[in-house]
């Protein structure tokens, strides 16, 4: 029989319920009011008191009101279909839904219960299986989607009969599986599994260290995010983190992205819903939608749906890593989903942190990073979730609590500065204050040295150094003014604008400078560094602003060009000649 129970306080949509019988934490219940159910999730429990956050508006509930547990925890509907769909934090298919503003109440199926899928069998009776063992094959869209045994299964079991290739719904029976003690358990395409735990059916999680291709410069060449990584995007308004998202999501080495806008950010919401059905792949050829789940706050739903749509996007995630696919999953923006978390902490009147937050927001924010990472499967295969969150700090003060928290937990830091987007150099990462702490590790090391080069790591460093230097130079000529510093430094300032404009800004609206490969990234940062490290001879200042300045002009042309093209050495041989114009005879390059 289930527990039921009666509302006896109501703060905003922190509900006080009175329970008659046991309920658990994080368990679903709904609130009759009207005639309606809202669903609620627990949060506390304290004696006889029940804390819940409703997901809908709770004006009309009153005290007294019924509420009805479910027996389960908040939940996601895992199968095929979960591709090119529009979901709200609860999983709420929102192409179903017909009006503008979503009804109280109402919920609908997430997968198409009617649909039929080409089934291929992977496995034959008498074949051993365990949780996540994949028995089965249907093409979702183009991608091999997975049929595999439900998470939630303990122990060893055998294959007792499964069905032949055809056509069948995801709530068909495909196979039959018997344990140890000869019980049958009938296995379908769907399955359901609680987002606030984490799926850990793998054999291994090691450190990640491959490299994660995005075809963005400023990551992949200064600071790399990883397969299986974790980074986060922090910058003031409008300083373009949405954007760089939207680039990433496009161009990045995934197979699947998943795409958490639990910010409730309508403008850049609106472009993805309108933006994403036309983009094409450029690694398929189809539609990027096909292989892109979008996971949205809705306009009318409170901030305790913040919090959910983060979990949800995040054991979808986990859903298709488990298939060895690799995973790409983006959260605009976690400040958000924490200011959810200290709005619900303040109505519990629990003890606050830093600015109010919760006291274990570093801890909250920490175990939900670690959900992300590079996996062997039981089966030998691999899979993994690279994850990248954007946090929108007040006034851009990246000193603020979730900025430091999140700092404690991802790996890669992608600082967007105001100053860079206000000068219109995008995209706007900061290449100082920026880090990725992959660079240090030493698996990490090996695998660049074997697909980049041997000294790429030290390329790198050198970059950021002479950067470094550039930023140094260009305060004391600010201090001094243009004429009060000697030549070299303007030389040495100029050398770390040749990195900035040819090395980190990119050209997002140009078919060929919107991505980057690695091998061309590589090629031009030698190419850069051989004409940091020439020596150049000058009498004043004014020659070399003009002349470097065409030094960089050129390097754009390259950058415009099809690599290695006609084109692309028709300028290379142009700069290699201003180059030879001004540079000590000594360290003459070449481009041969």
């Amino acid at each position: 029989m289930s527990t039921k129970g009666k509302v006896k306080g109501i703060i905003a949509n922190l509900v006080v319920v009175e329970a008659d019988g046991p309920v658990s934490q994080n368990e679903i219940c709904f609130i009759i009011t009207g005639g309606t159910k809202l669903m609620a999730e627990v949060i506390k429990i304290s004696g006889i008191s029940t804390y819940v956050q409703v997901f809908e508006s709770t004006r009309g509930v009153k005290i007294d009101s019924d509420v009805e547990f479910a027996g389960h925890l908040l939940e996601v509907t895992l199968g095929p279909g979960l591709l090119s769909k529009n979901y709200d934090g609860l999983q709420n298919d929102l192409d179903k839904m017909k009006d503008v503003f979503l009804k109280r109440g109402e919920y609908t199926h997430p997968l198409d219960p009617g649909k039929k899928w080409s089934f291929k069998p992977l496995v034959r009776p008498g074949d051993k299986v365990e949780a996540a063992s994949w028995i089965g094959e249907v093409q979702e869209n183009a991608m091999p989607h997975k049929i595999m045994i439900p998470f939630s299964l303990k122990g060893n079991f055998t294959i007792k009969n499964i069905v032949e290739a055809g056509d069948y719904t995801i709530e068909d029976t495909i196979a039959t599986i018997v344990d140890n003690e000869s019980k049958e358990i009938k296995i379908s395409m769907s399955q359901k599994w609680p987002v606030k735990v984490p799926i850990t059916n793998f054999k291994e999680k090691p450190r990640p260290f491959r490299l994660l291709e995005t075809g963005v410069r400023t990551m992949d060449t200064l600071n790399p995010i990883v397969e299986g990584g974790t980074g986060f995007i922090p910058g003031p308004f409008g300083a373009g983190k949405t954007v760089l998202q939207h680039a990433i999501s496009k161009q990045a080495e995934a197979d699947i992205v998943i795409v958490a806008a639990c910010g409730e950010r309508a403008n850049e919401v609106v472009e993805i819903f309108t933006e994403f059905p036309e983009l094409e792949d450029v690694r398929t050829g189809r539609k990027l939608m096909e292989r892109t789940t979008i996971i949205a706050n809705t306009s009318n739903m409170p901030v305790a749906a913040r919090e959910a749509s983060v979990y949800t996007a995040m054991t979808i995630a986990e859903y298709y890593r488990s298939m060895g696919l690799k995973v790409l999953m983006l959260a605009d923006s976690t400040s958000r989903w924490a200011q959810a978390l200290r709005e619900m902490s303040n109505r519990l009147e629990e003890l606050p942190g830093p600015d109010a937050f919760p006291m274990d927001l570093p801890a909250v924010i920490s175990s939900f990073y670690a959900r992300a990472g590079f996996v062997y499967l039981n089966n030998g295969e691999t899979g993994s979730i690279t994850f990248l969150g954007t946090v929108s700090p007040a006034g851009g003060n990246l000193k603020e609590p979730v900025t430091e928290s999140t700092k404690k937990a991802a790996r890669c830091f992608y600082a967007l500065a105001q100053q860079r987007a206000d000068s219109k150099r995008y995209p706007a990462v900061d290449p100082i204050d920026s880090y990725s702490k992959y660079l240090e590790y030493p698996e990490f090391t090996e695998f660049v040295s074997n697909i980049i080069s041997e000294n790429w790591i030290d390329l790198v460093n050198e970059a950021k150094t002479i950067l470094q230097r550039g930023k140094e130079v260009y305060e004391q000529i600010n201090i001094l003014g243009d004429d009060g510093v000697p030549v070299d430094y303007h030389i040495t300032y100029w050398k770390s604008e040749i990195i900035d404009f040819v090395i980190l800004q990119q050209d997002a609206f140009d078919k060929i400078d919107q991505s980057t490969p690695i091998e061309r990234q590589q090629y031009m940062l030698e190419h850069v560094l051989n004409i940091c490290n020439s020596e150049f001879s000058f009498d004043s200042f004014t020659e070399v602003d003009s002349y470097f300045k065409r030094i960089i002009n050129t390097y754009k042309q390259m950058n415009y060009s099809d690599f290695k093209s006609e084109k692309f050495n028709k300028f290379e041989k142009e700069l290699q000649n201003i180059v030879n114009e001004r540079v000590v005879a000594e360290t003459q390059i070449s481009v041969e």
